[in-house]
């Protein structure tokens, strides 16, 4: 039987499925690791012990498959940046987390001296910690003797990509994947190279890098010590490009949601860089192939966190999945609007300081009303975030693909395809990002001969814009009207 194995390492734990040709999961493994906050605002992991979980994971997912695997892909938590000695492979610091702001100052410094439109015009991102180039120039400016160690080409520095591959191959594999390279802010993602302005300006040598492939092809051996017999690496992938490739969007116009804690949004734009006006961040996805394409990148920073606050916070519903049966006992929200600011507005608006606001309020307001309404804001928000980049783009949509916890909601669905007029279609097997990292890895080896051979026979239940469609989207200006409320107050 052909099989293929995915580590799908994230913030939190370390995911490996078996899964074979047919897309079927054969063997589950998962194992979570330690976070570290050593101040506010600092977010770290342990490179060894990520190495470690990921490896005991996907032990335990061979072991429940029965069979070895013909190939592994890999997709990760991205910008998370690890140091480590060429030689040993030891890091020389715990890993910098995606989440962690310490380079905040750095960041507003940079804007000060005007150099955010050379990072947006090479990289297609914003000046923000989030990325790793400001990670990697505070551990060469913090930990002792580590700059003249990197420009000796002692240390090395990657993504966890990067790491893992490293690791599994003992040393003999350096590299990474265009997708992965392209949020490091020191990327050119118009020449597919790494960028000598950009590498001068945080004062990364360029040996200290590793080597950019396509997200399908050859990323070395897994030594036989690891899995119990040498496996090739033949897929890599950045957590939501893999999913993208996963959901089957590889033509301009197709788009995936994830509906998790927040929603993240991705528009493949194809072979066309579109650069936004809206504030999307424009990054490097997957073609049919495996092959670099350009994507549109947005997010909504609250999405299933809203329903947790419901829950957690006010008592209102005692798990997520009350909230479709709550949503349907309603006609409508009862002219009530949630706009769930908690942590500030995303694309398109990007008002940091904008909070939680909920509007139209009356005595006949219930808990149905409100838990419909944060129901119905994940779709409106979404709406505002493809908008923006079927704008910025000049594309149509042709359809969204969804995954994530949220997804599992019918009624919700059903809301989404109705505020934006097109299909939603959501895949049976919902984990996506590990389908993705197996997709480009079974093509890398040769396993398929396509990328439509790979997901067929998969199954998708699709909703389709219903009568109420009009209704709905007439509601959006209302919606807008909330948001405005949210941004009002912010001022």
């Amino acid at each position: 039987m052909t099989a293929v194995l995915a580590l799908d390492q994230g913030t939190t734990g370390s995911t490996a499925l078996v899964l074979s040709d047919a897309g079927r999961v054969l063997g589950r493994g998962y194992r979570e690791f330690t976070q570290h906050f050593p101040s506010p605002g600092e977010v770290e992991h342990d490179a060894e012990e990520i190495l470690r979980v990921t490896i005991e994971a996907a032990r335990e997912a061979i072991r429940q498959a029965h069979v070895t695997p013909d190939a592994i892909g890999i997709t990760n938590q991205r910008e998370t940046v690890c140091a480590w000695e060429r030689e040993t492979g030891r890091p020389v610091h715990r890993a910098i987390v995606w989440q962690d702001r310490r380079t905040s100052e750095r960041c507003a410094q940079l804007k000060k001296q005007k150099k955010e439109p050379l990072v947006r015009a090479r990289t297609g991102l914003v000046l923000d910690p989030y990325f790793s180039a400001t990670k990697v120039e505070w551990l060469l400016d913090h930990v002792k003797g580590l700059r003249k160690r990197a420009k000796d080409g002692d240390v090395v520095f990657g993504t966890i990509d990067t790491w893992l591959i490293y690791r599994l191959t003992n040393g003999k594999t350096f590299a990474t994947d265009h997708t992965n390279a392209s949020r490091t802010m020191l990327y050119d993602i118009g020449k597919r190279a790494w960028d000598r302005d950009l590498m001068k300006l945080f004062g990364v040598p360029r040996d200290a890098l590793p080597d950019v492939r396509n997200s399908s092809g050859d990323f070395g051996t897994a030594a036989a010590e690891h899995f119990g017999a040498e496996l090739p690496i033949s897929g890599v992938a950045g957590d939501q490009q893999a999913a993208l490739f996963g959901q089957g969007c590889w033509q301009p116009g197709q788009a995936k949601n994830t509906y998790g804690t927040g929603a993240f949004l991705l528009l493949n734009t194809g072979k066309r860089r579109a650069n936004s006006k809206r504030g999307l961040l424009t990054t490097l996805a997957c073609g049919p192939r495996g092959e670099p394409v350009y994507a549109l990148e947005g997010s909504v920073f609250i999405a299933g966190a809203a329903m947790q606050w419901l829950r957690d916070g006010l008592g209102i519903i005692a798990k997520a999945a009350e909230s479709e049966p709550m949503a349907r006992s309603v006609d409508d929200t009862g002219g009530v609007y949630f706009v769930p600011a908690f942590v500030g507005l995303g694309a398109p608006h990007w008002e940091p300081n904008a909070r939680g606001t909920i509007v139209g309020l009356t005595r006949g307001s219930s808990r149905a009303h409100l838990v419909r309404a944060a129901l119905e804001a994940m779709a409106f928000s979404t709406k505002d975030v493809l908008d923006a980049m079927t704008a910025d783009a000049n594309l149509k949509l042709s359809s969204l693909l969804v995954d994530g916890g949220a997804a599992a909601n019918d009624w919700l669905m059903q809301f989404q395809a109705d505020v934006l007029g097109v299909t939603v279609a959501r895949p049976d097997l919902v984990e996506t990002t590990a389908l993705g990292a197996a997709g480009l890895a079974g093509l890398g080896a040769g396993l398929w001969k396509s990328a439509d051979d790979f997901l067929a026979g998969r199954l998708f239940t699709k909703f389709t814009p219903s009568a109420a469609r009009r209704g709905v989207q007439a509601r959006a200006a209302e919606w807008h009207r909330a948001v405005e409320t949210a941004l009002h107050w912010a001022g």
